[in-house]
């Protein structure tokens, strides 16, 4: 993608990792105008910028808030034209989205909610054309054990602990990259999002430059273990074989 994307204000400080690592996945990839899919993304975090940046996006989600607030701000962006709008259910794309359509699908923050993970990556996975990205954003049930534990509930901590293992089977990372080999999918990349972002108090942050300190340090362990596996959320980028 052009070079702005990587400037857009539009992105919250949180995604911007996110943002990056699909940037740069898509530059890789030689694609300038892609046709994107983004699932569950109504209100536009993502569509909206990427739309500037030239992608033709569709949108589904079932909220029609949501899709409402999408179309506000493609028109005060100015790039309508360029974000399609679909009210449907993300686990029942083949009727909403044509197959083998997409250069990149979106799963960002809504894998956690459908009824069985594999069918729901394998239903995204089958809009992607040879050689498009799958971009997944994830719970990390091990981050809520450590968070738990560090705001002082140690009971609470031990209850998670106690059914990490079921969790990650069902909606965690582990879980979703053994989806998306199932799916046919090459796992390239897996990053941990907010690995240090969620545990700093927001007074350290009052500081001069602390922000920027943080996400370069978020930045620089994203990949790293033992980092990886306590990141609040985890980023898992796919490819489907050309």
């Amino acid at each position: 993608m052009p070079g702005q994307t990587r400037r857009d204000s539009a992105i919250p400080a949180r995604l911007r990792l996110v943002w990056d690592l699909v940037a740069d996945a898509l530059a890789q990839s030689g694609l300038t105008e892609p046709d994107v899919l983004d699932c569950g993304g109504g209100s536009g975090t993502f569509a909206v910028p990427l739309a500037r940046a030239g992608a033709r996006v569709t949108v589904v989600d079932i909220s029609v808030d949501a899709l409402a607030t999408l179309q506000r701000r493609a028109i005060e962006a100015g790039v309508a034209e360029l974000v399609r709008p679909v009210q449907a259910d993300v686990e029942a794309l083949d009727h909403a989205v044509p197959l083998a359509s997409f250069d990149l699908a979106l799963a960002h923050g809504i894998l956690e909610e459908v009824d069985d993970l594999g069918s729901a990556i394998a239903a995204i996975a089958a809009t992607i054309r040879p050689g498009g990205l799958l971009s997944v954003v994830v719970t990390n049930p091990a981050a809520g054990v450590l968070a738990r534990a560090l705001a002082g509930d140690l009971s609470g901590a031990l209850d998670d602990l106690r059914v990490l293992d079921d969790l990650d089977a069902k909606f965690g990372p582990s879980a979703v990259q053994a989806a998306c080999l199932a799916a046919g999918l090459t796992v390239e990349q897996v990053h941990g999002v907010g690995v240090f972002s969620e545990l700093v108090p927001g007074s350290a942050l009052d500081q001069p430059g602390a922000a920027d300190a943080l996400a370069e340090l978020d930045a620089q362990v994203a990949a790293r273990a033992p980092f990886t596996d306590v990141a609040a959320r985890v980023h898992v980028l796919a490819r489907r074989a050309s």
